[in-house]
């Protein structure tokens, strides 16, 4: 028998999944730790192995982590003084940005502080040409006087980043050599390595990422290695990156970057992973934990994957407002909705919810932990969606005194009861939840009514009913095990690396033996990483697409080619893969204006992995536990409470009802009616 463990960490809870060869689950949650999160890692593992019955020697099969420590750092700041080495003139790249204006009518949009500050950043007299040419070298004393400064800061990491590095690292390359063998106390990276890119400040932006979490990236997983193996499991853990695939914990740690988005990439996956088992081509999966909200698209049984995104939003979320990332990332947009959202009252005297979040410590006012705020969670204990005595299945008990006296102090404020302030806040994070839905699926292009809403995430199936019904979805989906399905969704992703380098040219004038070059470097580095991971050359397949634009535009459109075009180069075909994917998108086709390559992508992926299905519905149809009043939909409307572990398939329940399992609660609402599907999913519609 084998064993495989996932542990995701999230900004409120750790989710734990053990799987066994023939599917079924062992799981766990425990209360993130944000003081040192190895401490709820093994917590949480040691609790599911007593579970399984097994010991840690038991564990013969992969062990997968999706972590948020680098995320952590970014909005919490807490990484050490980090340096950025620039070109001579271009010391104010991180403040001037890109001079954009994410919303020009607002006179108080806000910008996150640079990870770097002014005193950290020191400029280096080199120069390389757009075209590669370097026509001016760093000498060995400027670089010798670069490292005595750097060492005087007080720096514990290097981001270098110079002009047009992209088209040739010479000068990145040399000056790093130097800064490792003169400060070898010191994290170094280069942009040339990282984000070898177009565009100056979102290189600069994506480096200066990288170089601030390695001193806490690649020490942690260092650490989470060391301790695995102290435990007995022997296994080397594989670490979930943003763009959906999982590479070896040394690649991670000095690319920290790419694990941003590792957690909700991983519940992407996990829903494409259930798309290809339920047959269904089209859905938009709905991530609702304890801090934030994601939803993705999934298209073809295949997430829609970004090449920029950003982190540390600072105004309502909105895009512009963070430090950009310009690293493959699973398209996904979250927001502030989680469960531990907590709910204020604005300057004009209005209901909102989040983005502030109770977090894990001292989380909502229910958890009893010294909470004040009213959070999402304290509104649906308030509403009688979730049970007090029953949250984790009745190994943490809420405090429903707490929520009371939370809700009271927000309700007078309001002029309403502590029941009117709940159902407030239920509606207003549904609201939130759906219109970030909806502008998401429109920018891209997408329509999304008439989509299965595929649900998950401790707070998930809660809130899913009334997102769809106000996103005009044909179904909410919810899957077995669904609170902790991004721990799973790490299980079921190969081994993978995206890989890109900026190369502007015209398409009718490509120079193949260049093209030649650059995808066989970054195949070579892909291959490498891969190697690491386990996985032998004749497993991997090779991808190759590109960003693409039309002469004189500033946004490109991401392809992938069928072929190989280094064996094809077929210039038409590729020129034909673009229009229509620019037609699908915009709508129209400029097709007299000259194409232009940007920048080649290369994925390189091991085997594709294939599990059984991991519902156990009951062999024969169950009746309701209980029944409960429930304020949501009306006030003290006796309410239906399932256990899921009772219900075949097959069978259908009508709302108003309540499914609860132990780590998360499904609310079905009048006028809806949910079935059990044959792989033990929760398919709920609407009459």
């Amino acid at each position: 028998m084998t064993y495989s463990l996932a542990v995701d960490i999230g900004g409120t809870f750790t989710d734990i999944v053990l799987r066994k060869s023939d599917g079924s689950l062992t799981v766990d949650k425990t209360l993130t730790t944000h003081d040192d999160l190895l401490r709820g890692f093994f917590g949480g593992v040691h609790a599911v192995l007593a579970k399984a019955g097994i010991e840690a020697r038991d564990v013969n099969g992969v062990v997968v982590h999706a972590t948020t420590v680098v995320t952590n750092a970014l909005i919490e700041r807490k990484g050490p003084p980090t340096a950025l080495v620039v070109t001579e003139g271009f010391r104010d790249v991180l403040v001037i940005r890109n001079e954009h204006r994410y919303d020009m009518y607002d006179p108080q949009i806000e910008f996150p502080e640079p990870l770097v500050p002014e005193h950290l950043t020191f400029g280096l007299a080199e120069r390389t040409l757009a075209d590669g040419t370097v026509t001016r070298v760093p000498g060995d004393a400027e670089i010798e006087a670069l490292a005595a400064a750097i060492r005087a800061s007080g720096a514990q990491s290097v981001a270098i980043c110079f002009l047009n590095a992209f088209a040739n690292p010479a000068n990145e390359t040399k000056v790093a050599g130097a800064l490792t063998r003169l400060l070898q106390d010191v994290f170094v990276c280069t942009s040339s390595d990282v984000a070898p890119q177009i565009r100056e400040y979102p290189r600069a932006s994506t480096t200066t990422v990288n170089a601030y979490a390695m001193p806490i990236s690649l020490p942690y997983l260092r650490r989470l290695t060391t301790r695995l193996d102290q435990e007995g499991i022997g296994q080397t853990p594989l670490i979930m990156l943003s763009s959906g695939g999982v590479v070896g914990a040394e690649t991670a740690g000095r690319n920290p970057v790419r694990m941003i988005e590792s957690g909700p990439a991983a519940g992407a996956l996990a829903a494409c992973h259930y798309a290809e088992i339920l047959g269904i081509d089209r859905l938009m999966s709905f991530d609702m934990g304890g801090t934030t909200a994601k939803a993705c698209l999934i298209e073809n049984r295949t997430p829609l994957v970004t090449g920029l995104f950003e982190v540390d939003r600072r105004y309502r979320f909105k895009e512009g407002s963070g430090i950009p990332v310009t690293v493959p990332s699973i398209d996904l947009i979250e927001i502030g909705a989680g469960g531990g959202s907590i709910a204020r009252i604005d300057d004009l005297g209005l209901l909102k919810v989040g983005p502030d979040s109770a977090g894990s410590d001292p989380g909502p006012a229910c958890y009893g932990r010294g909470g004040q705020g009213a959070t999402v969670t304290d509104a649906d204990l308030m509403l009688g969606l979730i049970d007090a005595d029953n949250f984790l299945g009745g190994e943490m008990k809420l405090d429903r005194a707490a929520t009371e006296a939370a809700l009271t102090r927000l309700g007078g404020a309001l002029g309403a009861s502590p029941v009117q302030a709940a159902r407030g806040i239920y509606r207003v994070v549904t609201e939130a939840m759906a219109n970030a839905a909806r502008s998401h699926a429109t920018d891209r292009g997408v329509d999304y009514r008439g989509l299965p809403l595929f649900a998950f995430g401790g707070a998930g199936p809660l809130h899913a009913c009334g997102v769809a019904e106000l996103l005009q979805s044909s179904s909410v989906i919810v899957p077995p095990q669904s609170s902790v399905l991004s721990a799973f969704g790490t299980l079921v992703t190969p081994v993978r690396l995206d890989l890109v380098r900026s190369d502007l040219v015209r398409l009718d004038a490509v120079d193949w033996a260049r093209v030649e070059r650059i995808l066989g470097d970054l195949e070579r580095e892909g291959r490498a990483a891969l190697r690491e991971a386990g996985c032998t050359d004749a497993e991997m397949r090779i991808r190759i697409g590109a960003d693409m634009r039309y002469s004189g535009q500033q946004n490109e459109v991401p392809v992938t080619f069928a072929a190989d075009p280094r064996r094809t180069r077929d210039v038409a075909a590729i020129a034909a893969i673009f229009a229509e994917d620019y037609r699908v998108l915009y709508g129209v086709n400029p097709s007299h204006v000259p194409m232009e390559i940007v920048t080649w992508r290369v994925v390189v992926e091991g085997p594709p992995i294939r599990f059984h299905a991991a519902g156990r519905p009951a062999a024969a149809a169950g009746e309701a536990r209980r029944v409960r009043p429930v304020h949501a939909w009306q006030d003290d409307q006796p309410v239906a409470v399932w256990n899921r572990a009772d219900l075949a398939v097959g069978q259908t329940i009508q709302g108003p009802a309540i499914i609860e399992e132990r780590e998360t609660t499904t609310a079905i609402p009048p006028g809806w009616s949910a079935t059990i599907d044959p792989v033990g999913c929760i398919v709920a519609t609407k009459a």
